[in-house]
């Protein structure tokens, strides 16, 4: 398949840079697996699912990893940390008019954080920081809200791009698994009395969710590499889920990208069985794969030739997603990381 097979022109003023009042007032557009779409609210959600499924979420919280200072030698210099290796090292992005070079000393805080340069691993600069990460982007980072916001980060951001289920011991993700931010307590709470039981994975978003595919056979396309977990209560809900006939829903294309990985690993297509499985995955999901474990996936909208559009389009097949996204256009629904979301059964 070509990458223009999953372009869509998208009117400047269907991208939504705010979030609304309230989470789940967002509108909701249902792909059934046969059928037309019909417009609903999040709120729908639970007069569309059955007593006995599963939904499962993302309990990464998206940390405060933006940091502005400059180079000893003066010049300006943003850091985004991509990954905490250990407690004073990680992997980050350095932005600044010249790359710095190994040994390089860059200033935070009028100076009271220093960072050296130790490396490079491919795009990425392996930093080591005076004193621990986690304390320094707490106190002094900024949240990486989607550069399609084309805004700065404000009081709103704190709390409206992080999930209502997110973990604080979990604070590792560059982007928030924006699907999951529909969701408050309330419909939470309707969704258990319902009897649709929740369970939870974890996949930390890097900031690679939103680099370009740049080959435009996307068979070519090389994933950038994640960390996941599925814990052994969710395979175990899993399990009893699919026993007794009920439908597993992921929240969002992290969830789905940990659940297929989790599946993948333990050769479960093959007839192996579903263990608890953490580590890293880069599985790039496109038309052609085969679902395992999914079988309807709750999303935003995402960007033109993006691998996210590429994933949904796998599971409901290229063309209802295109023109899905047509309907959506048309009937002026918000687009992207605070817009509207879909609910999409596998076809």
């Amino acid at each position: 398949m070509q990458l223009a097979d999953f372009s869509y022109h998208l009117p400047e003023h269907l991208i939504a840079r705010y979030p609304l009042p309230e989470r789940s007032a967002s509108r909701l557009l249902y792909l059934p697996r046969a059928g037309d779409v019909q417009d609903l609210t999040v709120k729908a959600l639970p007069d569309l699912l059955n007593a006995g499924d599963l939904l499962v979420l993302n309990d990464t919280r998206v940390m405060k990893a933006r940091l502005q200072g400059r180079k000893s030698s003066g010049g300006q210099v943003e850091v985004l940390v991509e990954r905490v290796l250990t407690e004073q090292t990680a992997l980050a992005h350095v932005g600044a008019s010249r790359a710095p070079k190994v040994g390089a000393v860059l200033l935070f805080a009028d100076g009271q954080v220093e960072v050296t340069v130790l490396g490079r691993r491919d795009n990425l600069f392996e930093l080591q920081f005076n004193q621990p990460i986690v304390t320094v982007l707490e106190q002094y980072g900024e949240l990486p809200i989607p550069p399609y916001f084309d805004r700065e980060a404000d009081a709103t951001d704190e709390s409206r791009y992080q999930t209502v289920f997110n973990d604080p011991n979990k604070a590792a993700s560059v982007a928030a698994p924006t699907a999951g931010l529909h969701l408050d307590d309330a419909l939470l709470a309707a969704l258990r009395t319902k009897g649709i039981q929740i369970a939870y994975v974890t996949l930390h978003v890097g900031a690679g969710t939103f680099q370009p595919v740049r080959s435009n056979d996307i068979t070519q396309h090389q994933m950038h590499s994640e960390w996941g977990e599925v814990p052994v209560e969710t395979v175990a809900k899993i399990t009893a889920t699919q026993a007794a006939g009920g439908q597993v829903i992921a929240v969002g294309t992290t969830a789905t990208r940990a659940l297929e990985s989790a599946a993948k690993a333990c050769g479960v297509a093959d007839g192996g069985q579903l263990r608890a499985w953490s580590g890293e995955t880069n599985i790039f999901i496109y038309p052609s794969y085969r679902f395992v474990l999914v079988d309807r996936l709750m999303t935003n909208f995402h960007l033109p030739e993006s691998t996210l559009l590429m994933l949904v389009s796998a599971l409901a097949s290229r063309e209802r997603i295109m023109a899905a996204y047509q309907h959506a256009i048309a009937a002026e629904y918000r687009f992207f990381s605070y817009g509207d979301a879909m609910l999409i059964d596998r076809h």
